[in-house]
């Protein structure tokens, strides 16, 4: 399923305000800016590749094209979890490279004003903080929104790029 496009024609690009897909990790709620994805998909059948980091969870077929999966539950060190009807995949593009993102469940699509963004407390490591764009503050909950292009480093983009292949 792509971006329903009453949402896409929602999107504020620069200005006060940007629009995010929120979705579930575990207990978490995430962001992912809405420029940042091409489609949400439900979760198919994925052909698995031996010999890649535990957080590449395969391939799929995207009408016609070789996508390669990323379990982001795996990328962070959360606790795995079966796949239930919720769970989907967000296609996202990073660095010229279409890639696919396990997630829990996608909720929503919140347009959130810059005043209503925190950077992440120095608390966190160096190496979560950097994957943290901020911290969206909504109403009585902390939504954390994901740099997408850092939550891959270059090395990480390179297996995926290989598996790919």
């Amino acid at each position: 399923m792509s971006v329903p496009s009453d949402i896409a024609d929602q999107v504020t690009t620069g200005g006060a305000t940007r629009q995010v897909v929120g979705f579930h990790l575990g207990d978490e709620q995430y962001g992912i800016e809405i420029t940042k994805i091409q489609e949400i998909i439900l979760v198919g059948e994925i052909t698995r590749i031996p010999h890649v980091p535990v957080y590449i969870e395969g391939l799929i077929n995207l009408r016609g094209s070789v996508i390669p999966i990323i379990d982001l539950r795996k990328r962070f060190g959360i606790e795995a979890r079966a796949m239930t009807d919720d769970t989907r995949i967000i296609v996202v593009n990073v660095r010229n490279k279409t890639i696919g993102t396990i997630v829990d469940a996608v909720n929503e699509v919140i347009r959130i004003s810059h005043e209503q963004i925190d950077p992440a407390p120095p608390t966190i490591t160096s190496m979560g903080r950097e994957h943290i764009a901020g911290l969206a503050k909504l109403d009585q909950r902390l939504l954390i929104l994901l740099e997408i292009e850092k939550v891959l480093d270059q090395d990480s983009l390179e297996q995926v790029e290989l598996t790919a292949k």
